[in-house]
């Protein structure tokens, strides 16, 4: 059940009850796309930075372990040994990003796997009993991800067939919750809105999907190639489409800036690789912009990555170890940079909930983006 708490403007401060505990949003899932955060940072460590939801991916685990693997051992819960929300995107990304290694179909998509090469058919169907295997406690509707330059006859052929995809999706969750060696039957399902840069076609799509009464509703296909201000046209134009009443998910998005600008354009769940991605790079994020670990500034500097953080690695280490850490390509180095990151993006979505329920979002907002400019500007 979701519950909106708070509203100021077009944000919401709300909360999502699943079957694996309350999710609290604004809400930042970190991406653990093999059932891992890349980085060597374990279960316990999501709970020490306050992670809410795991984000695992489905296309890549059913290629290995193998999603009836995970099922045999209880689920991903149990496999990876997490009690907090799961959510599974739908490999329909993977359509977007596997591009040379696959071929579309009407009855869904055969891909070569990239690990081995060998033949692989995912549908709407084969989706969601992956997902049901996996046991995730919400699990994202198949669907295709047309690249931001597609052209407006295939955009529109594409989103189409998603919208035929997602009643197939429906239907096969439905039956799969009511089977008897199911291990999640209360799985969640959210649909998917597409329509690249095509307003039009966004909308269209939009109010197709929100008469099919789902869980929750993503905006999909962005931060894939438009810039930042055609992303927040889009939002702008399709949010107020969706049902106000279920929760809002931007898929793959993004900066700190991102959130705070899509927050205000009503969206509650977010997931991005960067914190981690970046963090395995020595680049960190800090109230005062991103910082590169590796530069010889750092060589002698006894402070935290961020002064007042209470991540791991700010309570116990300085810029000068870490560095040497990176410098010396030991995992220690990588793995400190990400566990700042992650609690950086977990701590700021609390205070952007905090905001909220005290009706100062948009202040917050400003200050916020503020500090990162004029961190920008000093660069």
């Amino acid at each position: 059940m979701y519950q909106i708490i708070k509203t100021e403007g077009r944000a919401k401060r709300a909360q999502l009850e699943t079957v694996h505990g309350t999710i609290q949003t604004p809400v930042f899932m970190n991406v653990g796309t093999a059932a891992a955060i890349k980085g060597a940072v374990s279960t316990m460590d999501l709970q020490e930075i306050k992670t809410q939801v795991e984000l695992s991916n489905t296309y890549h685990l059913h290629v290995r372990p193998g999603d009836k693997v995970v099922k045999q051992l209880g689920g991903l819960h149990k496999f990876m040994n997490w009690d907090k929300p799961i959510l599974t995107d739908s490999g329909g990304f993977q359509v977007f990003s596997l591009s040379k290694l696959r071929r579309i179909k009407e009855e869904g998509v055969y891909f070569n796997s990239h690990v081995d090469g060998r033949k692989i058919f995912m549908g709407p169907e084969e989706s969601m009993q992956i997902q049901s295997n996996l046991a995730s406690t919400i699990a994202m509707a198949f669907d295709e991800c047309p690249s931001s330059r597609a052209d407006r006859d295939y955009v529109q052929a594409s989103v189409n067939r998603t919208a035929r995809w997602l009643k197939r999706c429906k239907e096969e969750m439905a039956r799969l919750n009511s089977l008897e060696d199911t291990i999640n039957k209360n799985q969640l399902l959210f649909g998917i809105n597409q329509g690249a840069v095509y307003e039009d076609i966004r909308i269209s799509h939009a109010q197709e999907i929100a008469e099919m009464d789902l869980d929750g509703y993503a905006v999909g296909g962005l931060a894939v190639g438009e810039s930042h201000e055609e992303m927040y046209r889009i939002l702008d134009e399709v949010v107020p489409h969706l049902p106000q009443n279920k929760p809002t998910y931007l898929m793959g998005v993004g900066t700190p800036s991102n959130i705070l600008e899509a927050v205000s354009r009503g969206v509650d769940f977010f997931d991005c690789v960067y914190p981690s991605r970046n963090g395995r790079h020595g680049h960190v994020y800090t109230s005062q912009g991103k910082r590169n670990l590796f530069n010889a500034r750092y060589e002698l500097d006894s402070r935290p990555i961020e002064e007042g953080c209470q991540c791991p690695a700010c309570r116990h280490y300085s810029r000068a170890y870490i560095r040497h850490l990176l410098k010396a390509k030991e995992m220690l180095g990588m793995r400190l940079c990400v566990l700042h990151n992650l609690y950086f993006y977990n701590h700021m979505m609390e205070e952007i909930r905090q905001a909220l329920e005290q009706g100062r979002f948009e202040a917050y907002k400003k200050e916020k983006l503020e500090g990162f400019e004029q961190a920008k500007a000093e660069k």
